[in-house]
């Protein structure tokens, strides 16, 4: 008999599709709508990377992920920075158009990738939040895609085996579920609201976020992204 607990941890495989999809409507007209100046802003998160770089980055690796080229050393720190090299010359509108492209097509291939590449859709939105924090845009880490950003973290850090924890999010109607109860250790509780959980598995500064606990582990064992 299927409970709902084994229903939670069923990947759903249109999951990172569809929050590529919500993305793409709401973060392509923002880029379309700013200036060139705009672009060349620094990117907190990212240390020496602007705005710019980091579009590089999200399309080339979409892109990577629909024509399938997944080389020795994909998505390292030196790839990275290859992809972005490689766009050196690129106008920003055609950075956009390849983003857009890449967040309209890698759905459906990593639907049928069984979870291996599931991760790259959430850290996609998560670098949408990155930009909108340079450009000083409300909803860094939240907008409508909250909801699916969480669901697919829960989706990950469960695959990958992280740290557990019960999270109660003003967001949500019911408790999320993250990272692997094992037996090992306890769950840990957090209680707040999304984009600060977001910004907390992320590794993202908190600009002074209130109003959220944390109990039963240190907010570094919950970075997924490593740094």
């Amino acid at each position: 008999m299927t409970t709902p607990a084994d229903l939670h941890d069923v990947r759903d495989p249109e999951l990172p599709g569809r929050l590529l999809t919500l993305e793409r409507d709401e973060l392509v007209p923002l880029l379309r709508s700013r200036t060139d100046a705009d672009f060349a802003l620094p990117v907190v998160a990212c240390p020496g990377w602007t705005v710019r770089d980091v579009l590089a980055h999200c399309s080339s690796a979409l892109i990577r992920v629909v024509e399938q080229r997944f080389e020795k050393g994909v998505f390292s720190p030196e790839s990275n920075d290859r992809d972005i090299a490689e766009r050196a010359d690129w106008s920003n509108a055609r950075v956009v158009d390849e983003l857009e492209r890449g967040m309209t097509e890698a759905g459906p291939v990593i639907a049928r990738a069984g979870g291996v590449l599931d991760m790259v859709a959430l850290g996609e939105w998560v670098h949408a939040g990155d930009v909108r924090v340079a450009f000083g845009e409300p909803g860094a880490y939240a907008g409508r895609g909250l909801p699916e950003a969480l669901a697919l973290l829960g989706a990950v850090t469960r695959a990958r085996g992280h740290v557990p924890l019960h999270a109660d999010v003003d967001d949500l109607d019911e408790p999320l579920k993250l990272g692997e109860a094992s037996g090992e250790r306890p769950p840990g509780r957090y209680i707040g609201d999304g984009a600060t959980l977001v910004r907390l598995y992320a590794g993202r500064p908190l600009d002074g976020a209130a109003g959220w606990e944390l109990a039963g582990m240190e907010a570094k064992e919950l970075n997924i992204f490593g740094g």
